[in-house]
């Protein structure tokens, strides 16, 4: 067997292991073995050009300009499908957002924009792409997949930032010693194994089955957590009706947090401010809910003042922020299949500022449309603030 026969034998057993670098690397050791005539020889067996062989000889030697530790030379290998087709940026763009940089009738202006409908649509363009390419071209181009965000609040009142008085106000409470809480209903949730949104981590592939549809479970019907949150204290008591939200059940549930807590913890106390939202059962116009707060003035002898915050500004409220968030975040993803589950899910709100929640069912019936007369509403003993009196306003125990 001649030498050229030897070297095509011992390069085709490891050819197919080596990369383009260690390929030339072993022909050029061969080649220098050989002596004169080695790199044609060399080429002849492997099939590899005399070129190629040359520059591994050259790295092999350490001749910098050889690149030496690089499969290629700078610049070479296939082209970037971004750096041959300039257009594929700016119609992947255009899909994506239709209405700044396209087609408002796009073909995917009312579609799912996944990467393979994305993909498909660029081919049927004349782009070359995979629905791979797209995934890294979106996040180049600045794109990320997101849920929707509510912003946007309706138009805006005049005085929606006048929560400076409502700091002010609170302020003065907790510094001479008197308790603030914020008030508010929670959304409604049905009871059973419904589908919570959310995720949360358990044993590969054993995700927990919940129903297909949201249908009520009429025997276990729908819950409304009604929050206090204690902003001195950091602290929150959750009230879960299961009647209608209204603003009987509302004070019951302010009654219900006072009754074993605000008046242990605050028993000295004669005033007690209530930080509410504009609207709902206890809106700033409900009567009820001024009815219903007279009544709990003259039972604990407290003077209640209230300080409703500005329309359009809901979603910035305490309680909102401080305990309601939290809450969610505890019990995401998890089927709220009957009440004890929501107490016990509630009450195990922590957070690392020291925040501690504690939670009660309220069984009782709180008939809707509930009528406030003329004469119920003369007995309420109201005086209003300068400052927006219809939204902030002290209610007197009638003993007072």
């Amino acid at each position: 067997m001649d030498e050229t026969t030897a070297i095509k034998d011992r390069f085709a057993r490891v050819a197919d292991s080596l990369d383009e670098r260690a390929r030339r690397l072993v022909a050029a050791s061969e080649a220098l073995a050989l002596g004169w005539g080695g790199i044609s020889a060399t080429a002849r067996a492997t099939g590899l050009s005399r070129a190629v062989i040359r520059r591994g000889i050259a790295e092999l030697q350490g001749d910098p300009a050889a690149t030496p530790g690089r499969i290629r030379r700078p610049g070479g290998g296939r082209k970037k499908t971004v750096a041959i087709d300039p257009t594929l940026q700016r119609d992947l763009e255009a899909l994506v957002d239709p209405t700044t940089r396209g087609d408002p009738e796009g073909p995917l202006r009312w579609t799912c924009k996944s990467l393979r409908k994305l993909a498909a649509q660029l081919q049927e363009q004349g782009h070359r792409v995979s629905h791979q390419l797209v995934a890294e071209r979106l996040p180049a181009a600045g794109y990320s997949v997101q849920a929707k965000r509510k912003t946007r609040e309706g138009a805006d009142h005049p005085d929606r930032d006048a929560h400076a008085h409502i700091a002010r106000t609170s302020a003065a409470y907790l510094a001479s010693g008197n308790p603030v809480i914020a008030v508010d209903a929670k959304k409604k949730d049905r009871v059973g194994d419904f589908k919570n949104g959310g995720q949360e981590w358990r044993p590969k592939g054993e995700a927990e089955e919940v129903r297909v549809h949201d249908f009520p479970i009429p025997e276990l019907g729908k819950v409304t957590p009604y929050g206090v949150y204690d902003v001195g204290a950091n602290t929150g008591w959750v009230s879960v009706g299961i009647d209608h939200d209204t603003a009987a059940c509302a004070v019951a549930s302010i009654r219900s947090w006072w009754e074993p807590v605000g008046q242990a913890r605050y028993g000295q106390s004669a005033r007690l401010l209530i930080t509410a939202d504009g609207g709902g059962s206890h809106g700033s116009r409900v009567r009820l809910w001024k009815l219903e707060r007279q009544r709990l003035a003259d039972e604990t002898g407290l003077t209640i003042s209230v300080c409703h915050v500005p329309p359009g500004t809901s979603k910035w409220h305490t309680i909102e922020h401080r305990l309601f968030s939290f809450i969610t975040q505890n019990w995401r993803g998890k089927p709220l299949v009957r009440y004890a589950v929501i107490l016990s899910l509630i009450a195990a709100t922590r957070t690392a500022t020291g925040l501690t929640v504690a939670s009660v069912l309220d069984t009782n019936s709180y008939p809707a449309g509930r009528k406030v007369t003329d004469d119920e509403v003369a007995t309420i003993t109201i005086e209003r603030d300068e400052f927006h009196g219809d939204w902030n306003y002290t209610i007197f125990p009638y003993a007072a």
